[in-house]
C-alpha cells in the first residue's frame, strides 16, 4: 500500500495551516467494505469506462455481446449435437449448450479481464491512493453488461423450446452469486500474480480453453464416472453450470455438484483476497 501521503491546505483567513493524513487503516480485515464504499464513484466510473472503452469505435456495438457466444454456441450445436452426437439427457443441444455457454463465456472473459487489471491500470496505481481492489472487481462488474445482453438468447431459446418457468428459476441470484465469486476470486489471484509474473497473460488463455472441457459445457455430468463425481465437483465452475442448467430448464436440482462448488468457490474468493492483500505493498514497487 502507499505510505502516507500528505496533502496540505493553507486557510488564509484563518492563517492556520491544515495537514491531512491519509494512511492504511489499523488492524486486520480481509476486505475494507467502509474503504470501499468511500469510493464507490470511482468504482462505477472505472465500470463505466471499461464498458465504453470495449466496444468504442465498432460496427456492431453491444450485438458482440450476443454474437460472439452465438456462434459459439452454433457450432457447438453442429460438432458436437449433430456430428459427435453427445448425450444430452433428452434436452436439445442447442438449448443445453446456450445455458451453459452463456455463464461460462461471462467466467472466461471476466478472469481474463479481471488477471490484467492492475496491469493495464499501471500508470494510475503510484499516483493517488484508492482501495487497489477496485481495479480486479471493475474488470469482473463491467462483464456483467455483457452478460444481461447475452441473456436474450436463453430467452428465446427458452421460447423457441417452449420451456415454462420452474420455481427452480428462483434460485438463479445463488448461481449468478456463484459466478461471480469464481470471476472475482481467480481474477484477484492472476492479477496480484501478473503484477510480477508477466506469464500471466499467455498461460490463461490456455487455461480457459482447458477449463471449459473441465466443466460440463459440451457435455453432461451425468456421464462422468460416479466414483469421480466427487471429486469433479469440486471445480466450482461445475456447479454453476449445473445449478444454471436446473433454474432455467426446470431440471432437478444436483446439490451433490452444487454445495462442493460453493464451497470451493467462497474457499477461492478468500484466499484469492488475502493472497491480493499481501501483495498490494509491492505492486507499486514491482509494476
Amino acid at each position: 500500500m502507499l505510505s502516507q501521503l500528505n496533502s496540505r491546505t493553507n486557510d488564509i483567513n484563518m492563517g492556520v495551516e491544515i495537514i491531512t493524513t491519509i494512511e492504511p487503516k489499523s488492524g486486520w480485515q480481509l476486505i475494507n467494505f467502509k474503504e470501499l464504499l468511500e469510493y464507490k464513484d470511482l468504482f462505477f466510473f472505472l465500470v463505466w469506462r471499461d464498458i465504453k472503452v470495449l466496444y468504442a469505435q465498432t460496427i456492431l456495438g453491444f450485438s458482440w455481446a450476443i454474437f460472439q457466444p452465438l456462434v459459439q454456441i452454433i457450432l457447438f450445436t453442429i460438432v458436437f449435437g449433430k456430428v459427435a452426437k453427445i448425450s444430452t439427457d433428452g434436452i436439445p443441444y442447442f438449448l443445453f449448450s446456450t445455458v451453459a455457454i452463456i455463464p461460462w463465456t461471462f467466467m472466461s472473459q471476466a478472469m481474463t479481464q479481471s488477471s490484467q487489471s492492475l496491469v493495464t491500470g499501471q500508470h494510475i496505481l503510484g499516483k493517488v491512493y484508492f482501495p487497489r481492489l477496485i481495479f480486479p472487481l471493475t474488470a469482473v462488474f463491467a462483464k456483467m453488461v455483457d452478460f444481461g445482453i447475452s441473456l436474450f438468447i436463453i430467452l428465446f431459446a427458452l421460447i423457441y423450446y417452449k420451456v415454462l418457468p420452474t420455481w427452480n428459476l428462483l434460485l438463479l441470484p445463488l448461481f449468478i452469486l456463484n459466478m461471480l465469486c469464481i470471476a472475482a476470486g481467480v481474477g484477484l489471484w492472476l492479477s496480484a500474480m501478473a503484477i510480477r509474473f508477466r506469464d500471466v497473460r499467455y498461460a490463461l488463455s490456455f487455461l480457459t480453453r482447458i477449463l471449459m472441457y473441465t466443466a460440463p459445457i459440451v457435455y453432461s455430468a451425468s456421464s462422468i464416472p460416479a466414483k469421480w463425481r466427487m471429486v469433479y465437483s469440486l471445480n466450482p465452475i461445475v456447479g454453476t453450470i449445473e445449478g444454471f442448467r436446473a433454474c432455467l430448464l426446470g431440471t432437478p436440482i444436483p446439490w451433490g455438484y452444487i454445495w462442493p462448488g460453493i464451497i470451493t468457490a467462497a474457499m477461492l474468493l478468500v484466499s484469492g483476497s488475502l493472497y491480493f492483500k499481501h501483495m498490494e505493498k509491492v505492486f507499486v514497487d514491482v509494476i
